[in-house]
Order: C-alpha cells, then structure tokens, then sequence
C-alpha cells in the first residue's frame, strides 16, 4: 500500500473541504473535541471513584475488627 504524501494529503483536504464547508466542518471538530474531553473526564471518575470505594472497604474493615 502506498504511502500518501503531502500533496496527495492536500487534495484530499481540499476535497472534504469542498464537500462540507467550513462551518460544519468547524462544527464536527468542536464536537469531537468535547467528546474527547468528556472521555477523558469519565476516565478520571473511574479513579476517583475507585479509590472511594477502597477507602469505604478500609473503613468497613477497621469497623469489623472493633
């Protein structure tokens, strides 16, 4: 499979370029960047959320052996 090189990744910019204009394809990138933002976000909770439920079964245990 050949590579692509600069001038054919310009064509093919132009190409989508044409095709979707430049509002919407503003539009797109702005949602896929919130979408990346709140991927991220979510993953971050998945800790936070993790390390209370540790700290929770830490506080059950020391409640247990009272």
């Amino acid at each position: 499979m050949p590579s692509l090189g600069p001038t054919e990744l310009i064509i093919i910019l132009v190409i989508i370029l044409v095709l979707f204009g430049v509002g919407r394809i503003s539009k797109i990138s702005g949602e896929l960047g919130s979408g990346i933002r709140a991927f991220r976000e979510g993953l971050k909770g998945d800790d936070e959320d993790g390390e209370k439920v540790t700290s929770n079964e830490e506080h059950k245990d020391s409640n247990n052996e009272d």
